[in-house]
């Protein structure tokens, strides 16, 4: 579980739209350059092709395609909740539903918030750091490593 590349600024700017990348947070060049580095250190480590479940905001979108190792794909559950505090937990228990319903034969990247990563690990993630976590997903999860912005 990956939580988005630097993004400068806190939340989103009151004109958030879902789906319209010049109302959000986006990646900086820094940004841009975790994911790419990201992207080849699984390389190098033989972790890639991947399968990428990734928030529908723009910045943790733009992480995973920037990783260049697998399709992005968007999941609900893994949008940030940043402004509705009260869906945490909700939206926590339908994440590890759906990423314990998920087959396990394909490695997977998950890319998220802070807000939710900590809701679910207790951790609060840096931008661009990493935390391999066991399946099958539990609240709070077996951390198996702990991974700072390449």
């Amino acid at each position: 579980m990956l939580r988005h590349t630097d993004a400068p600024g806190l939340g989103d700017p009151a004109n958030f739209t879902p789906g319209d990348c010049s109302t959000q947070r986006n990646l900086s060049p820094l940004g841009r350059e975790q994911a790419a580095r990201w992207g080849r250190l699984l390389q190098q480590q033989g972790i890639a092709p991947l399968r990428i479940l990734s928030s529908s905001w723009c910045r943790a979108i733009d992480t995973g395609k920037g990783m260049q190792v697998g399709k992005v794909e968007t999941l609900q559950a893994l949008d940030s909740f940043f402004t509705e505090r009260d869906n945490a937990n909700r939206q926590t228990q339908a994440l590890i539903a759906q990423i314990n319903a998920l087959e396990r034969s394909q490695r997977l990247v998950l890319i998220s918030h802070q807000v939710n990563i900590t809701a679910l690990s207790g951790i609060y993630p840096a931008s661009g750091e990493g935390l391999i976590l066991a399946l099958p997903l539990t609240q709070p999860p077996k951390v198996l490593a702990h991974i700072a912005a390449p």
